[in-house]
């Protein structure tokens, strides 16, 4: 879904040193002498980007915007101001704030990829599939065949060309340049997303347990294999693999739909800890639409009617594949279809399609013909 860090967010990362904690709380002791001193505050909110996006720990990008706010509504920053407030900006669903802001950034430093790479994946993420061709191909063009073809397999996927994709990203896995592990996260998260689309889930999942055997600590590969596994009706391994004292909202709402299905007596307890930390976000004035939410609003069946709303909303700025389901989930069993047309216009316009959410758009396509 996003670029890879080591690649793209923080070249030198304080968080992938051997002393992670003394590394990041050197940078935040710099950037706390002085949170008005630029060049720190950027070091510092690159850091803990990285680690929100790394540990799907969304609190962290509260602090990288923390430390940007001097420079929030500056109109001239230089490129990796604009970049990293890109970045935030995202992270807090202003996607069009940063897409201007990437913009603003390459224009200033045009030489930098992790730039460019960040605009591809957000104009996906916001459907505008010609602007992000236009980025693939200045990509490839400025920084090579490999960094050309990693984006195209992500397009290739995105727009009903899995099988197509699958060769490319089976090169680029390989690839000696591409070992870091951050970079391999991305690939190996990609790699079974094509193939997943393609109809391989048991390939697709192969691919992120291994991947996960040397990467643990990858939580994006952590996550969409827990969410295979349970729609696979793979309970079991699905529990196994959310199991954390501490899990993030998405992995805890992932372990409550493997109870459930397992039926092990676990499933209140993990709802009651889901109720309480929706709770606690509302108290805080959290209003961001955060995926986990609408799971278990909608997939688990708390509030399918609020979780249909939330999804209707979160349409309108974020088409991502999973939010597709959702808000097709959403409309079927709300019995309000016309509410989920959207995506079908989506699917036709871009291509897309995976099995499940092909059976939902079967679904709904009778449904609208029904009513």
């Amino acid at each position: 879904m996003t670029p890879a860090p080591d690649q793209i967010v923080l070249p030198a990362s304080v968080h992938a040193q051997s002393n992670q904690v003394g590394a990041l709380r050197d940078v935040e002791r710099e950037w706390r002498k002085n949170r008005n001193h630029l060049p720190a505050a950027l070091n510092y909110a690159r850091a803990v980007f990285l680690l929100g996006l790394t540990e799907g720990d969304l609190r962290w990008y509260g602090s990288a915007k923390a430390a940007l706010q001097p420079w929030w509504s500056a109109s001239t920053l230089p490129a990796e101001g604009h970049f990293l407030r890109a970045l935030v900006k995202q992270g807090f669903h202003d996607f069009q704030g940063g897409i201007d802001d990437l913009g603003k950034a390459i224009t200033l430093d045009p030489a930098q990829p992790e730039y460019w790479s960040w605009r591809f994946s957000l104009h996906l993420l916001t459907s505008n599939m010609a602007a992000a061709r236009t980025d693939c191909d200045a990509i490839g063009q400025r920084f090579g065949r490999d960094e050309g073809q990693a984006c195209a397999a992500t397009l290739l996927y995105r727009t009903g060309q899995a099988q197509q994709a699958i060769p490319l990203l089976n090169r680029l896995v390989d690839l000696p340049d591409y070992q870091g592990p951050f970079t391999q996260d991305w690939l190996r998260y990609h790699q079974g997303e094509a193939l997943r689309a393609a109809g391989e889930p048991a390939q697709a999942m192969a691919v992120w347990e291994k991947h996960l055997q040397a990467r643990p600590e990858s939580h994006l590969v952590r996550l969409t294999l827990t969410e295979l596994l349970n729609q696979q009706g793979q309970y079991a391994q699905a529990k196994r693999y959310t199991a954390s004292p501490s899990p993030t909202d998405a992995l805890l709402v992932q372990a409550l739909l493997a109870s459930r299905g397992l039926k092990d007596g676990d499933t209140q307890r993990l709802a009651d800890q889901f109720e309480n930390r929706m709770n606690n976000q509302a108290l805080r004035g959290e209003s961001l639409i955060e995926r986990p939410t609408m799971v278990y609003l909608i997939t688990y069946g708390r509030d399918v009617a609020k979780g249909l709303a939330l999804a209707a909303e979160n349409w309108r700025t974020q088409n991502e594949p999973a939010d597709a389901v959702l808000l097709v989930q959403a409309a079927l069993q709300a019995n309000q279809p016309r509410l989920a047309e959207p995506v079908l216009g989506w699917m036709a316009a871009t291509g897309y399609t995976d099995p499940v959410l092909k059976r939902l758009a079967d679904e709904l396509q009778t449904r609208l013909g029904k009513s």
